[in-house]
Protein backbone atom coordinates (compact mmCIF):
# COMPACT_ATOMS: atom_id res chain seq x y z
CA UNK A 1 0.00 0.00 0.00
CA UNK A 2 1.40 3.41 -1.00
CA UNK A 3 1.96 5.04 2.47
CA UNK A 4 0.99 8.67 1.24
CA UNK A 5 -2.57 7.58 1.23
CA UNK A 6 -2.54 5.89 5.04
CA UNK A 7 -3.29 8.48 8.03
CA UNK A 8 -1.03 10.92 9.55
CA UNK A 9 -0.58 9.21 12.61
CA UNK A 10 -0.06 5.79 10.89
CA UNK A 11 2.37 7.15 8.77
CA UNK A 12 4.21 8.81 11.41
CA UNK A 13 4.13 5.38 13.55
CA UNK A 14 6.07 4.02 10.01
CA UNK A 15 8.47 6.09 10.46
CA UNK A 16 9.37 6.13 13.92
CA UNK A 17 9.79 1.92 13.76
CA UNK A 18 11.87 2.80 10.82
CA UNK A 19 14.12 4.75 12.52
CA UNK A 20 14.43 2.31 15.45
CA UNK A 21 15.32 -0.11 12.86
CA UNK A 22 17.88 1.59 11.42
CA UNK A 23 19.30 2.56 14.61
CA UNK A 24 19.27 -1.22 15.39
CA UNK A 25 21.01 -2.16 12.70
CA UNK A 26 23.75 -0.09 12.99
CA UNK A 27 24.45 -0.83 16.51
CA UNK A 28 23.83 -4.96 15.82
CA UNK A 29 26.11 -4.93 13.16
CA UNK A 30 28.94 -2.91 14.57
CA UNK A 31 29.21 -4.33 17.84
CA UNK A 32 26.79 -7.68 17.58
CA UNK A 33 23.33 -8.90 18.84
CA UNK A 34 24.52 -9.55 22.30
CA UNK A 35 26.72 -6.20 23.15
CA UNK A 36 23.69 -4.16 22.10
CA UNK A 37 20.61 -3.02 24.55
CA UNK A 38 17.53 -1.50 24.48
CA UNK A 39 18.50 1.53 26.30
CA UNK A 40 21.15 1.73 23.61
CA UNK A 41 19.03 1.03 20.50
CA UNK A 42 16.48 4.01 21.98
CA UNK A 43 19.69 6.82 22.38
CA UNK A 44 21.23 6.34 18.96
CA UNK A 45 17.20 6.48 17.44
CA UNK A 46 16.57 9.55 19.98
CA UNK A 47 13.60 8.22 21.13
CA UNK A 48 12.69 7.52 24.92
CA UNK A 49 13.27 3.71 25.86
CA UNK A 50 9.19 3.47 26.36
CA UNK A 51 8.96 4.40 22.63
CA UNK A 52 10.87 1.28 21.87
CA UNK A 53 8.57 -1.06 24.07
CA UNK A 54 5.17 0.13 22.48
CA UNK A 55 6.85 -1.49 19.13
CA UNK A 56 8.80 -4.34 20.43
CA UNK A 57 8.63 -6.51 23.90
CA UNK A 58 12.03 -7.19 23.94
CA UNK A 59 15.51 -7.01 22.24
CA UNK A 60 14.92 -10.52 20.83
CA UNK A 61 11.27 -9.07 19.28
CA UNK A 62 13.09 -6.40 17.86
CA UNK A 63 15.66 -8.05 16.09
CA UNK A 64 13.49 -11.07 14.42
CA UNK A 65 10.71 -8.24 13.27
CA UNK A 66 14.03 -6.73 11.40
CA UNK A 67 15.51 -9.53 10.19
CA UNK A 68 12.01 -10.69 9.12
CA UNK A 69 11.33 -7.26 7.07
CA UNK A 70 14.46 -7.50 5.62
CA UNK A 71 14.19 -10.69 4.28
CA UNK A 72 10.99 -10.35 2.86
CA UNK A 73 12.01 -6.86 1.36
CA UNK A 74 14.80 -9.39 -0.35
CA UNK A 75 12.09 -12.31 -0.99
CA UNK A 76 10.20 -9.55 -2.93
CA UNK A 77 12.80 -8.39 -5.18
CA UNK A 78 13.85 -12.00 -5.99
CA UNK A 79 10.36 -12.63 -7.35
CA UNK A 80 9.85 -9.21 -9.31
CA UNK A 81 12.96 -10.13 -10.94
CA UNK A 82 12.57 -13.67 -12.11
CA UNK A 83 8.71 -12.70 -12.94
CA UNK A 84 9.12 -9.30 -15.39
CA UNK A 85 10.05 -11.30 -18.36
CA UNK A 86 8.98 -13.43 -20.33
CA UNK A 87 12.21 -15.56 -21.80
CA UNK A 88 13.67 -17.99 -19.38
CA UNK A 89 17.17 -16.70 -19.73
CA UNK A 90 16.23 -13.37 -18.85
CA UNK A 91 14.70 -14.26 -15.98
CA UNK A 92 17.78 -15.91 -14.66
CA UNK A 93 19.90 -13.35 -15.80
CA UNK A 94 17.31 -10.73 -13.85
CA UNK A 95 17.93 -13.15 -11.05
CA UNK A 96 21.31 -13.15 -10.81
CA UNK A 97 21.46 -9.20 -11.31
CA UNK A 98 18.85 -8.68 -8.79
CA UNK A 99 21.04 -11.06 -6.08
CA UNK A 100 23.91 -9.07 -6.56
CA UNK A 101 22.09 -5.51 -6.27
CA UNK A 102 20.06 -6.57 -2.83
CA UNK A 103 23.40 -7.71 -1.32
CA UNK A 104 25.85 -4.79 -2.18
CA UNK A 105 23.08 -2.29 -1.49
CA UNK A 106 22.74 -4.09 2.44
CA UNK A 107 26.07 -5.51 3.19
CA UNK A 108 25.02 -4.05 6.92
CA UNK A 109 22.09 -6.98 7.17
CA UNK A 110 23.92 -9.38 5.24
CA UNK A 111 26.60 -9.38 7.29
CA UNK A 112 24.86 -9.38 10.30
CA UNK A 113 21.81 -12.10 9.63
CA UNK A 114 25.06 -14.61 8.79
CA UNK A 115 26.88 -13.88 11.85
CA UNK A 116 24.39 -13.53 14.47
CA UNK A 117 22.06 -16.35 13.49
CA UNK A 118 25.03 -18.90 14.07
CA UNK A 119 25.66 -17.48 17.55
CA UNK A 120 22.31 -15.85 18.32
CA UNK A 121 19.86 -17.91 21.02
CA UNK A 122 18.31 -20.82 19.82
CA UNK A 123 14.93 -19.16 20.29
CA UNK A 124 16.10 -16.76 17.96
CA UNK A 125 17.47 -19.08 15.40
CA UNK A 126 14.36 -21.08 15.68
CA UNK A 127 11.80 -18.06 15.21
CA UNK A 128 13.43 -16.66 12.44
CA UNK A 129 14.34 -19.83 10.69
CA UNK A 130 10.84 -21.15 10.41
CA UNK A 131 9.50 -17.98 8.73
CA UNK A 132 12.65 -17.72 6.63
CA UNK A 133 12.94 -21.40 5.68
CA UNK A 134 9.36 -20.98 4.12
CA UNK A 135 10.21 -17.82 2.14
CA UNK A 136 13.09 -19.47 0.87
CA UNK A 137 11.38 -23.18 -0.09
CA UNK A 138 8.28 -20.68 -2.04
CA UNK A 139 11.50 -19.03 -4.36
CA UNK A 140 13.35 -22.24 -4.88
CA UNK A 141 10.13 -23.32 -6.04
CA UNK A 142 9.54 -20.38 -8.31
CA UNK A 143 13.17 -20.84 -9.21
CA UNK A 144 12.48 -24.26 -10.74
CA UNK A 145 9.29 -23.44 -12.71
CA UNK A 146 11.56 -20.99 -14.58
CA UNK A 147 14.08 -24.01 -14.99
CA UNK A 148 10.79 -26.25 -15.77
CA UNK A 149 9.24 -23.60 -18.45
CA UNK A 150 12.72 -23.27 -20.17
CA UNK A 151 12.75 -27.64 -20.56
CA UNK A 152 9.07 -27.29 -21.89
CA UNK A 153 9.96 -24.91 -24.28
CA UNK A 154 13.13 -26.58 -25.46
CA UNK A 155 15.33 -23.74 -24.39
CA UNK A 156 16.71 -25.61 -21.72
CA UNK A 157 18.61 -29.35 -21.87
CA UNK A 158 17.18 -32.23 -19.60
CA UNK A 159 20.33 -32.45 -17.59
CA UNK A 160 18.87 -32.41 -14.05
CA UNK A 161 15.82 -31.83 -12.19
CA UNK A 162 14.45 -27.91 -11.99
CA UNK A 163 14.35 -27.84 -8.71
CA UNK A 164 17.74 -29.22 -8.06
CA UNK A 165 19.06 -26.84 -10.95
CA UNK A 166 17.39 -24.21 -8.94
CA UNK A 167 19.37 -25.13 -5.72
CA UNK A 168 22.36 -24.88 -7.81
CA UNK A 169 21.86 -21.54 -9.04
CA UNK A 170 20.96 -20.15 -5.66
CA UNK A 171 24.26 -21.90 -4.25
CA UNK A 172 26.66 -20.70 -7.52
CA UNK A 173 24.91 -16.84 -6.52
CA UNK A 174 25.61 -16.96 -2.49
CA UNK A 175 29.76 -18.83 -3.51
CA UNK A 176 29.93 -15.33 -5.23
CA UNK A 177 28.72 -12.84 -2.99
CA UNK A 178 30.11 -14.31 -0.07
CA UNK A 179 33.65 -14.03 -1.91
CA UNK A 180 33.05 -10.30 -2.61
CA UNK A 181 31.80 -9.60 0.82
CA UNK A 182 35.35 -11.10 2.06
CA UNK A 183 37.48 -9.27 -0.75
CA UNK A 184 35.58 -7.08 -2.66
CA UNK A 185 38.42 -5.90 -4.45
CA UNK A 186 40.32 -9.25 -5.15
CA UNK A 187 36.53 -11.00 -5.95
CA UNK A 188 34.03 -8.67 -7.14
CA UNK A 189 30.71 -9.79 -7.93
CA UNK A 190 30.24 -10.03 -11.76
CA UNK A 191 28.64 -7.51 -13.62
CA UNK A 192 27.57 -9.78 -16.20
CA UNK A 193 25.66 -12.45 -14.79
CA UNK A 194 26.68 -15.15 -17.97
CA UNK A 195 30.15 -15.26 -15.75
CA UNK A 196 27.84 -17.21 -13.17
CA UNK A 197 25.06 -18.90 -15.60
CA UNK A 198 27.91 -20.05 -18.40
CA UNK A 199 28.60 -22.37 -15.36
CA UNK A 200 25.36 -23.80 -16.34
CA UNK A 201 24.43 -23.08 -19.64
CA UNK A 202 27.97 -23.82 -21.09
CA UNK A 203 29.12 -26.82 -18.48
CA UNK A 204 32.27 -28.23 -17.57
CA UNK A 205 33.07 -31.20 -19.85
CA UNK A 206 33.72 -30.93 -23.20
CA UNK A 207 31.54 -33.32 -25.48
Amino acid sequence: MDQKRLPRREREKIARRDEIFSAALDLFSEKGYHNVSMHEIAEKAEFAIGTLYKFFENKEDLYKALVLEQAEKFHNALVQAIEEPDDEIEKLRNYVRAKGELFTANVQMIRLYFSETSGASFNIKAGLDSEIREQYGNFLGMLASVFASGMEKKRFKKIADPYHLAVAIHSLTNAFLFLWLEAPDRHPYPEDPDVILNILFKGLVDP
